[in-house]
Order: C-alpha cells, then structure tokens, then sequence
C-alpha cells in the first residue's frame, strides 16, 4: 500500500486526484485507508460525486441498485478469484467458491434443507442458554471479555449442538477457524507460511469430520439413538444415487460451516453491541422491547446497518458488463476488473431508504443488505439472525452494561476486520432481569 498523504487537504476525491497525479499506488493507498478509517464519510462523498467509482486497481461500486446488479449477475460478477486459498486449505472444491455450477446448486440446496427454519425457536433457546452461563461466570468480575469469552464462545457451542461439530474441544475448532479465514482466507499477499498454516488446519478439519462422520454410520448402523443435528442429518439422509454428495462432499461442506459462522457472527454481535451502547436512548429503547424478541432483533439489524461487519463485498467482472445501464451512472466495466460492491454504502442510499441517517428499528430488511444478496446470500440465514440477536439480548438484559474508555473498552481486531477483543462493563450484582 503506498504511503498515505496527511499534507493534503480538501475531499477525499480531491486528495485522491492530487495523489493520483503524483503516484497511483499512493492513490490506492489513500481509499484502502479511508475503508477502514473514514469510510461513511468516504462512501457518501463516492455516492454523491462518483457512485462508481474506477481507480487503476479496483472499481467500488456505491449505490443501492447498482450494488443489487453487481451482486445478483453470479455469471457476470463471480468470487471465482476468492476460492483457490479456500479449497487449498479444505483440499477440495467448496460449493460457495463455484459460481452457477451444478455443484453449488445442488450442496447449497442440500445445506439450506439441513439448516430448517423450523430450527429457529430451538437455535433461539441455545443461544440464550450459552450467553448466560457465559454471563454468570464474568459477572462477578465486573466486566467481560466479550469477543472470546461471550461471542465466540456461544458460536461454538451453537456449532457443537446445533452443527454437530464440537470439534475435539472448542478451542481447537476455534483455532482452525481463525487459521483458515483471518489468516488464510485473508492472505492476500501470499505469504507461503499463512497459506501452509491454513492447509495443515484444513487438513486437521477433514480428518476430524470424517472420523466423527464414520462414527456416526456405526452407531446408526447399531440402532443407537442420535442426535438431532445438522451432521446427523446430513448422515441420515438418503440421497438418489449418483446425485454427486459422497461422504467427502459430506465433510467438505460440514467444514464450511463453522468456517462461515464462527467469525462473522461474533463480529456481527461485537459491532451491534458497540452501536446499541453508543447510543443510550436507542439502547433504553431497545432493552424495553427485549421482552418480546422480535422485537428486540430490529434493533439489532438497524445498529449493524450503522456499521456492517462487511461493508464491501468482492467479485471479480468476468466479461464487459455495462453497469447501471440506461442511468446517468453508466460505466462499462472491463472483464478482468475487481469490482467491490459496498453494501454498506448501499444502505445509506437515499433514493432508496428514507432518512437514512436516522435510526428507525422498523425498516424492511431489505434496505440492510446485511446477510448479501442474490446467489452468494447467507446459506445459514434462519438460525444465524437468531444466534446474533439472542447472544446480543441476554447481553443487554445483564444490570450496568456498559461501554469502558478506551483504550481498556476499544475493539481489538485481528487482521484489521476480525474483532479479537472488546471489553464490557457489568455490574457484579444486580437484579436478574433475564427472560
């Protein structure tokens, strides 16, 4: 990344047009920053001046329809640059990395019947269940570690009961994951130790899912009574022969459910968390509604629109595709291009949601965008919206929760997305005001 220019002033376009003139990898260098330092204010300049925005590494696309085409033509706009260090590291082909292919169509059924909606009220129960043993042990300190020893910590065990992959202890699954996607999935660079780490987890992964998936065959074999878990299910199921899902097929897209859940939610959770509690009315607002939780998750979804955990999503354009066609937006995108699509620039689209700056708990979910759009849409959509919210409500029903100065209270994140520390005030005693 080139080195970024604090002498400039003005806008972020016209401090990127004055660094671009003088040197294109510090341009870069300058909207890489403001992603991860200034993007609302960025974002909103992009919408307003440049909704599509073309610099000579990356196209970033602003606005709501136009985030909505990008992200809904899987032929046109794929991730097919994004799978090779993921199914390095799985030592196999991934359903989510194989853009319109049968492969993907066919798992992605087969794991969206395995994850039922019908599983809510129960993933809802298990959620609840794990935050407040996890809550009564920190409360007599005070204060809770809250990424690892509340968010993480319900995410594996929703993994070992509702998944069926306990792993062979919770730490272990906790490192492989972290292994696989904050380090390896992430190695841009290509830093040939991260990607070795990454396989040998990988490795470790498959070997454990297809020893528990051959105890699982003998023990239903035997007659013996089973868990009613997605793995078990996955086992259970008889599928047409030949339909291409063999006990490999079997592993491989076990392994990628905890590789898709125990990042990303703890880091939707972590960042709901922080914009409930920086917003003291809204939170006053929101613990009264927590009795009915429905209610209370609106909550949840309007905080993570004020600050998603993934606010640019890439694809890479495999033909010329004019995008925003017939708008005075038009550009032809180049095959070849990276094209990051912001979602989180999205929903802040005014044509699109009303007032978007204000924040209104009853908007449709459809101006959040939080869970994608189109073909690579979240795959656990229905039991992850209830694990994120339930682990955040029993959070916030815990007495004198609260936000510490920093730095003690900052979010610590590993590899400058992954949240890896965020400490909370509790008070140590207080009236138990859990559902």
């Amino acid at each position: 990344m080139g080195t970024v220019d604090q002498a400039t002033t003005g806008s972020h376009l016209e401090r990127y047009d004055q660094a671009l003139a003088r040197d294109p990898m510090s341009a870069i260098g300058l909207i890489r920053d403001w992603m991860r330092t200034d993007w609302r204010a960025l974002f909103a300049e992009l919408r307003e001046r440049r909704p599509i925005f073309v610099t000579p590494g990356f196209t970033v696309v602003t606005r709501y329809p136009d985030v909505a085409e990008v992200l809904s033509h899987e032929k046109v706009f794929t991730v097919r640059a994004f799978g090779p260090r993921l199914e390095a590291a799985l030592g196999a082909p991934f359903m989510l990395s194989r853009d319109a292919t049968p492969m993907n169509w066919r798992e992605k059924g087969l794991m969206r019947v395995m994850l039922s909606p019908a599983d809510v009220a129960g993933v809802r129960e298990l959620a609840g269940r794990l935050a407040d043993e996890a809550l009564d042990a920190a409360a007599p300190q005070g204060r809770v570690e809250a990424v690892h020893r509340l968010f993480r910590r319900v995410a594996l065990g929703v993994c070992a009961e509702y998944f069926g992959f306990p792993g062979p202890d919770p730490h272990t699954l906790s490192r492989w994951t972290r292994a696989i996607i904050v380090d390896g999935f992430a190695n841009f660079g290509g830093d040939p130790r991260i990607q070795a780490a990454s396989e040998q987890a990988g490795a470790e992964m498959k070997a454990y899912l297809t020893e528990r998936l051959a105890r699982l065959r003998a023990a239903r074999s035997a007659g013996r009574d089973l868990p009613d878990d997605v793995f078990t299910r996955l086992v259970a199921t008889v599928l047409p022969a030949g339909i291409g899902v063999d006990d490999e097929r079997i592993v491989v897209n076990m392994a990628g459910l905890p590789l898709g859940f125990v990042e990303s939610g703890p880091g939707a959770m972590a960042e709901a968390t922080e914009q409930l509690l920086l917003r003291p009315q809204v939170l006053a607002q929101a613990v009264e509604a927590a009795a009915d939780p429905e209610s209370f998750d609106r909550y949840v979804w309007e905080a993570l629109r004020f600050n998603p955990f993934f606010k640019l999503l890439p694809r890479i354009c495999e033909r010329d595709h004019v995008l925003a066609a017939g708008t005075p937006r038009r550009t032809l995108v180049p095959a070849g291009t990276l094209v990051l699509a912001a979602p989180a620039s999205a929903v802040f689209d005014a044509d699109v949601v009303d007032e978007p700056e204000e924040f209104r708990p009853e908007r449709p979910d459809h101006h959040r965008l939080f869970f994608g759009l189109g073909h690579h849409s979240c795959l656990g959509i229905h039991p992850a919206r209830v694990v994120i919210c339930e682990t955040v409500r029993r959070l916030l029903l815990r007495p004198g929760v609260r936000l510490l100065p920093q730095p003690e209270g900052e979010i610590i994140r590993a590899g400058g997305v992954f949240p890896d520390r965020f400490v909370l005030g509790l008070d140590p005693a207080g009236p138990d005001v859990r559902p």
